[in-house]
């Protein structure tokens, strides 16, 4: 079973140096969580692979990351909801070929349209919430798993979001897909107790975020935290500590 703790202030942010010559993959990097997870992360010392359907969207953060002298990153735009298998094997062997390891993964993608009613929900729309939010991270984990298991330390993390609401009326496609994705990490996580693949779910707090500002239209969002914070925690859940 996936233990839960809740992380004290001092405890969610990765030491200097603490990912340093670690090679780590950020999906949805262009994103709110996306992004601040890969500053997190190159800021400890990590070479990030920043992975967006948005290819100048995700250039800005290799900017932000080049400036600041970090580790360079590298770009990999993919867009998740059709990508195929195959996809995801050309990237394991491309992360193979151009770092020769891979020592973690954060899940931060994720796909929200709009709360709805369950008999006004489209097929496409529940087909893209499923694959996106649940089916992309375990092809996506499946295809680099031989390289994270010869890694000395590695760590997939997989974002998920309060499910007490998760389960109420309106929540839908992406409401079912977060159920999902914690039963994916828990089964993850047990098959993998024994190895030197660790495996983590993150629950964010409430941030600004353009999903945050989609889902609840009556809140203002101007008010709440920049996802940094949830970054940090996330980029520590990478590390060794």
């Amino acid at each position: 079973m996936l233990a839960s703790i809740r992380l004290e202030r001092a405890a969610r942010t990765p030491a200097a140096a603490s990912l340093h010559e670690r090679v780590v993959l950020v999906t949805g990097a262009s994103g709110g969580l996306g992004r601040a997870t890969a500053l997190a992360a190159a800021q400890a010392g990590a070479s990030v692979i920043l992975l967006g359907r948005k290819p100048r969207a995700l250039e800005r953060v290799y900017d932000e990351i080049e400036a600041q002298g970090w580790p360079a990153p590298a770009l990999y735009p993919l867009d998740l909801e059709g990508a195929t298998p195959r996809d995801y094997e050309d990237l394991a062997a491309t992360v193979e070929r151009e770092f020769g390891r891979l020592d973690g993964i954060a899940h931060c993608a994720a796909h929200f349209n709009t709360l709805q009613p369950f008999g006004q929900i489209e097929p496409l729309e529940w087909a893209r919430a499923q694959h996106v939010n649940v089916t992309a991270p375990l092809w996506l984990t499946q295809a680099c798993q031989p390289l994270l298991e010869r890694a000395a330390d590695a760590a997939v993390v997989f974002v998920v979001d309060d499910l007490r609401r998760m389960g109420r009326a309106y929540w839908g496609a992406y409401g079912v897909a977060k159920h999902a994705l914690l039963g994916l990490a828990s089964i993850i996580h047990e098959e993998t107790e024994s190895s030197r693949l660790r495996s983590h779910l993150l629950l964010p707090m409430p941030m600004r975020t353009a999903l945050r500002r989609a889902a609840y239209y009556g809140e203002d969002t101007a008010m709440l935290p920049e996802p940094d914070e949830a970054g940090a925690a996330l980029a520590w859940l990478l590390g060794a500590a």
